[in-house]
């Protein structure tokens, strides 16, 4: 056995050797996380420590998360002082555990919650953990670039109106392709009916550290009740760092503490611990500077990709259109929509293979570069040079031409039989996918990234949500959820 395994070290094959040589290649970090692969520059001497120096558990003197007293109570008091929050709290397992958390926190158990259906899925486990019944907000549709818009607020004043049961709203802003919605708007409605706004701001940890000139203002201070927030997706952070902030006496604090207590591991790691409060103090010093000089670069970035023929890329002209408030900049959206011949992935691949720039999703029409104020101007100066040659090969390959009608593809509605929670616990049946009309789902059907669910537990399968599946799959995109990971066959609540 020790033989073999220095045979796959010798081969390059371990997971050491292969993340080494992946940070060692030219290929160049257009995802996340936030620190792209480089340490931040904040005066200390030797930089960040030898991780298994500092690699310790609840020792005397270094406090101890789930019942902070000294230094981590310090520490998160000090960053609820540099949000503006009531209460902070960092996260080691992830926004995921905050989610999770804000949503048990927030609803009773077997209540009821009015939710935006392009949450991520960890948004949908704490429905089904907590056995809650989900009334479901369908965001707009942007047709030209085939994603979701924003939440339109008077769509939550009708959800609200028409169901006094409802005891919490959970939305994303923004969303993986950086639309963010009227969350002051919302917030004041939801605010009408005494019961919290949860705002999964996981793709905004940066907000808070602009001026809300160059990137949107922050949840946090358009009347969320409780922000989970993401440090490693835009920030200088390790994965899986992240942030909740409680603002206001609408969410039970201590029953939140309570669930993180649960859905946080109970070994949590110094060097996450570390990090985040490394990554907010910067943050609240040079880091403000750096995020007004890397709103400035995307500027003339997204200047330059306004004379390209075929590609389309996401920019400031959505804002005010199928309720999207603002944009985030950072996220660099490129469509091959309507192309001849293309699609995300094919896109995705030939970053990848010609040029050595690897994007954080390919999706089916587009793909997201994810930017930070840590990218090189040397990886914006590839990738501007590598768009605009594509751009040009694209045009000049049939021209106008090269345009085609193809069919509108929006997220398609779905019906709940019954609650998640309900169907997780019922008895399945397998049968095969494309035969499965008219079947409740017992399992998720999900692209992912971003994760947001086609179909969840409980829901009706349709032929639209069929036709879905069946694009995506053929298009080489990677859905996920089934036991089955070939896509031939679904588990479904079987009949009695």
């Amino acid at each position: 056995m020790v033989l073999e395994r220095g045979n796959m070290e010798r081969d390059g094959k371990c997971l050491l050797n292969m993340l080494r040589q992946y940070g060692e290649s030219d290929m160049y970090p257009f995802h996340m996380p936030g620190h792209k692969r480089q340490e931040i520059n904040d005066g200390c001497v030797d930089g960040f420590p030898n991780p298994y120096e500092i690699d310790i558990t609840e020792v005397y003197g270094f406090d101890n998360l789930h019942h902070a007293e000294g230094i981590l109570k310090d520490s998160m008091k000090r960053a609820a002082e540099i949000y503006g929050a009531d209460h902070t709290y960092y996260l080691v397992n992830g926004s995921t555990c905050g989610i999770l958390s804000a949503i048990c926190g927030c609803v009773r158990n077997g209540g009821k919650i009015l939710i935006a259906r392009n949450c991520h899925k960890a948004s949908y486990h704490g429905l089904i953990l907590n056995r809650l019944t989900p009334v479901y907000l369908y965001p707009e549709f942007l047709e030209k670039f085939g994603i979701n818009g924003g939440i339109c607020p008077q769509d939550v004043k009708r959800a609200l109106e028409s169901d006094k049961d409802i005891e919490a709203v959970f939305l994303v802003s923004p969303t993986y392709e950086g639309i963010v919605s009227d969350i002051g708007s919302i917030a004041a409605i939801v605010h009408e009916y005494g019961i919290p706004l949860i705002v999964d701001e996981a793709h905004g940890a940066h907000f808070p550290f602009s001026d809300g000139k160059e990137f949107p203002e922050s949840a946090l201070y358009r009347g969320a009740d409780v922000v989970i927030q993401s440090l490693h997706k835009t920030l200088p952070s390790f994965t899986q760092t992240a942030v909740l902030h409680i603002k206001g006496n609408l969410a039970d604090r201590e029953k939140i503490e309570q669930y993180l207590g649960m859905f946080q591991s109970s070994s949590p790691s110094y060097i996450f611990m570390a990090a985040m409060e490394r990554c907010i103090f910067y943050m609240d010093d040079a880091g403000r500077e750096r995020m007004k000089a890397h709103g400035k670069r995307m500027k003339l970035f997204f200047e330059h990709t306004k004379k390209y023929q075929a590609l389309k890329v996401l920019n400031r002209k959505i804002v005010s259109e199928n309720s999207v408030y603002d944009w985030d900049p950072s996220k660099i959206v490129v469509s091959v929509k309507g192309i001849r011949g293309g699609d995300g992935e094919w896109l995705g691949s030939r970053l990848r293979e010609k040029y050595h720039l690897e994007m954080e999703m390919c999706a089916l029409d587009y793909v997201i570069a994810m930017t930070s104020f840590m990218d090189r101007e040397e990886g914006f100066i590839r990738l501007q040079n590598a768009l605009t040659e594509i751009d040009e090969q694209l045009f000049e390959l049939s021209g106008k031409a090269t345009y085609v009608k193809i069919p509108v593809f929006e997220f398609p509605g779905a019906k709940m039989a019954i609650s998640p929670a309900m169907a997780m616990n019922s008895r399945g049946e397998g049968m095969p996918l494309f035969e499965s009309e008219g079947m409740i789902s017992k399992e998720f059907l999900y692209l992912y990234p971003p994760g947001i669910p086609l179909l969840v537990p409980g829901e009706i399968i349709t032929k639209e949500i069929l036709s879905a599946v069946f694009k995506y799959k053929t298009s080489g995109f990677s859905i996920q959820g089934l036991s089955d990971y070939s896509l031939s066959t679904i588990i479904t609540v079987a009949k009695q």
